[in-house]
């Protein structure tokens, strides 16, 4: 069995500030929690950025630059940046940040769905909210639909070629592994993949035990057990650690973080380092190694940080 790939991702674009005083927003709120959890052992940081001035998510290339040249002057874990965005991004502004930093991963969402997270509005009073445009955004996300067209996919293909960064395939139901298996057929990428099963969105696949064995049969039947690495991340409490112990038992991979989950345990508000910390005594537990940055590295066969362009 593989050593444990442990990913973070710190701050994610859906996640706002009121949800927790430990969402780090600021370039160097965001660049220290990623430095943190790679002392603490995560072999791996994903990368949104956010407005320092107000949290709001951001697309702005050079926030992205400073954030992950922090990042690599404290570290040397592998670095992720979103492709994801933010709600309202179009695709092309979504790319900006990686295709100036050129890292050695980048997001690469497998299908156009709903993605909400307006049930959260119900959990605060108006006087609640931290700042001015987190209710709307929150709320907004009920009519949003999180664009990914083929089209689109082409787009990220030819620009994640262009820079030599590997992609990190984010699938978040059964037909986004087919949408994946149609892009190998097409010529357009080839194996062996890097890929994300993102269980518990609203508007995607639940974070249940039959859901993830599913995703895995399915990538397994399209793909060969040789063919792909697997990680999972499991949306909110307790589900986050929950799939983390399916995840370490089956033979996959990790992601936790402030992006997908706020509590450590039930009522307990979490910092990014103590979701890492968690993850390390559940696979110590199993007696399963986390992987270092460079043991990640050779499994996923990433070109390296010195071919980055921060």
């Amino acid at each position: 069995m593989d050593k444990l790939i442990l990913t973070t991702a710190l701050t994610g674009a859906i996640t706002v500030p009121t949800q927790t005083p430990h969402l780090p927003y600021t370039i160097e709120g965001i660049a220290n929690d990623a430095i943190a959890c790679a002392k603490a052992g995560s072999s791996s940081i994903h990368v949104h950025a956010r407005n320092p001035e107000n949290g709001h998510p951001s697309s702005d290339p050079e926030i992205v630059r400073s954030i992950v040249s922090r990042i690599k002057n404290g570290c040397d874990a592998i670095i992720c940046i979103t492709t994801g965005g933010g709600m309202g991004m179009t695709p092309q502004e979504r790319l900006r940040g990686a295709a100036l930093c050129q890292p050695e991963l980048a997001s690469f969402n497998l299908g156009s769905m709903n993605f909400s997270m307006h049930p959260v509005a119900r959990r605060y009073q108006p006087e609640d909210w931290k700042f001015d445009w987190e209710l709307g955004y929150v709320e907004g996300t009920k009519d949003f639909i999180f664009r990914n067209t083929f089209g689109d996919m082409e787009v990220f293909i030819s620009t994640m070629k262009e820079h030599d960064i590997k992609p990190e395939f984010e699938a978040y139901d059964v037909g986004h592994l087919y949408n994946l298996k149609f892009l190998e057929k097409s010529g357009l990428i080839q194996p062996p993949y890097w890929i994300q099963f993102v269980l518990g969105v609203l508007g995607g696949l639940a974070a249940t035990p039959e859901d993830l064995i599913t995703m895995k049969q399915t990538a397994d039947r399209l793909f060969g057990s040789e063919g792909y690495r697997w990680s999972v991340i499991g949306v909110g409490y307790p589900m986050e650690f929950n799939m983390a112990a399916m995840a370490i038992m089956m033979g996959g991979h990790v992601r936790v973080g402030l992006e997908d989950n706020v509590f450590v345990r039930r009522r307990e508000l979490a910092r990014n380092v103590d979701l890492v910390e968690k993850v390390k005594r559940i696979a110590a537990e199993f007696e399963r190694e986390i992987a270092t940055p460079a043991e990640a590295r050779e499994m996923l066969r990433l070109k390296g940080m010195d071919a980055v362009n921060f």
